[in-house]
């Protein structure tokens, strides 16, 4: 499709631009909230959280479900190591890969940052109002059936 100089095109009614904007307006609250709080960046948070269902995991397999490149997973992975929060050790299977556990220490950090996560989303919840259920099912829709999904 060809866009000719007299069509309109308004860059703040643009579905992606709009979605980019949001996601980066709530990320950059929950970041700063994080690092605030409990001095821990996104990234931290996400391998945190992640760890937290899994008993030892690797850091391909927290890529694979967090959206986040390795090198991104691996130096925050090394900043949690270094705070006494997870351990790393070789997968016997495979001494290529490198497992991330939790440490007492990182379940108990974990232990307070949920109940600020799940509060956060409830507020963003309520500043969404009766549109929050229709928001979350169009959410999971997208990803769901993004490219490379699933």
């Amino acid at each position: 499709m060809n866009i000719e100089p007299t069509d309109t095109f308004l860059l703040d009614e643009f579905l992606p631009y709009q979605l980019c904007v949001a996601a980066n307006q709530v990320s950059r609250s929950f970041a700063e909230r994080f690092r605030r709080d409990f001095g821990i960046s996104i990234a931290e948070w996400r391998v945190l959280a992640h760890l937290s269902r899994a008993v030892a995991v690797s850091v391909r397999e927290i890529h694979a479900c967090v959206d986040m490149d390795k090198s991104k997973i691996s130096r925050a992975a090394a900043r949690l190591e270094q705070a006494g929060y997870v351990t790393k050790r070789e997968n016997p299977g495979d001494r290529r890969l490198v497992e991330l556990e939790l440490t007492a220490t990182g379940r108990a950090l974990v232990a307070e940052l949920l109940p600020v996560a799940l509060q956060f989303q409830r507020d963003l919840l309520r500043r969404l109002g009766a549109k929050g259920p229709a928001v979350r099912e169009a959410m999971r829709s997208m990803i769901r059936e993004a490219p490379g999904a699933g």
